[in-house]
């Protein structure tokens, strides 16, 4: 598992390394030295990424939440025969053009045609910014590059051409995945859909992931009971609805907790605490007869007696 971004390596180290112990299987973090695009990213770091010779590269955008059903996705794209498979799924008409819209032939799932937050209604089928691709994806990257550099080489631009396309202000090696690859090949017999049934969102906010925090102790419901919380306030904490508790964290038992509750390791959580819709990162002490509702408390924090810490139930708020 590869993660790709800007932040110094240093910032994920200590995850990374909890990760791979608890996954048991390698992990990396690979920071650019400059934005080369979400496709160039890939292309950037292709020696790495195949060092294994695998046959199929999953990439998943950062920024969303959802069941991740690589196994049908990657099942469904043998089957499919091409390039890649998008993970896709329908949207009301009005919240479609928030994302990067596409239509497919109903029959054999071929992506037709794909483009980015459009201004005007195309489909409402989406991208959910999770592909797997064989290793020619990196070949089509290539091809992007290439021709640039040939545009570059073979034809002068006057300034005013220049600033009619933006794609001739991008460096050869700065490649889109959406733009760059998906919609010049849709209709190729390159790309294919599969679209999910269960719940997706994309977290562009704080205030996002208490709504996918939810969403996900929902989905342990149906797939994980074990790892939700029970207690009925005698020997252990009142629990409502969804709740995750870290084994190592102690909750006074006069405590109420849920629904869609989150709390992570040595947290302590006093007598009498009232916690809604939050999400508690490590070390944090909420002490007696506070209330937390409809937030995210930073690792160590302390909250103190009596205390109420609220904010507002819509998602898409900017804390």
């Amino acid at each position: 598992i590869y993660l790709v971004g800007f932040y110094e390596e240093r910032e994920f180290a200590l995850y990374v390394s909890s990760i791979s112990n608890e996954l048991r299987i390698p992990v990396r973090y690979l920071r650019e030295d400059k934005p080369h695009g979400s496709a160039g990213a890939l292309y950037n770091f292709r020696d790495l990424i195949m060092e294994d010779n695998p046959s199929h590269i999953f990439l998943l955008n950062c920024d969303v939440c959802c069941s991740f059903p690589l196994p049908e996705m990657l099942d469904a794209h043998r089957n499919y025969g091409g390039m890649g498979t998008i993970l896709v799924i329908k949207v009301s008409a009005e919240s479609a053009s928030q994302f990067g819209e596409l239509v497919a032939d109903p029959d054999t799932n071929e992506l037709l045609h794909y483009t980015e937050k459009p201004e005007t209604f195309v489909s409402d089928l989406i991208n959910c910014g999770v592909y797997v691709f064989t290793p020619d994806i990196f070949n089509a990257i290539q091809g992007v590059s290439s021709q640039r550099k040939d545009r570059e080489n073979l034809r002068r631009v006057s300034s005013f051409e220049a600033l009619q396309s933006a794609t001739r202000n991008l460096t050869t090696d700065f490649v889109r995945l959406d733009q760059d690859i998906l919609s010049p090949l849709a209709g190729k017999k390159q790309l294919y859909t599969y679209e999910t049934m269960d719940f997706w969102e994309q977290i562009k906010t704080p205030g996002m992931s208490l709504k996918c925090s939810g969403l996900y102790l929902a989905q342990f419901r149906l797939t994980s009971p074990n790892l939700l919380a029970s207690g009925d306030g005698t020997k252990n904490a009142t629990i409502i609805g969804d709740v995750y508790v870290h084994p190592s964290a102690k909750i006074h038992p006069t405590a109420k907790i849920g629904p869609n509750v989150s709390i992570s390791a040595n947290a302590r959580i006093g007598a009498g605490v009232r916690l809604i819709s939050c999400i508690i990162l490590d070390g944090v002490e909420i002490m007696e007869n506070a209330v937390v509702t409809n937030a995210i408390v930073g690792w160590k924090s302390s909250i103190g007696r009596w205390s109420r810490v609220q904010a507002s139930s819509k998602y898409n708020y900017l804390m």
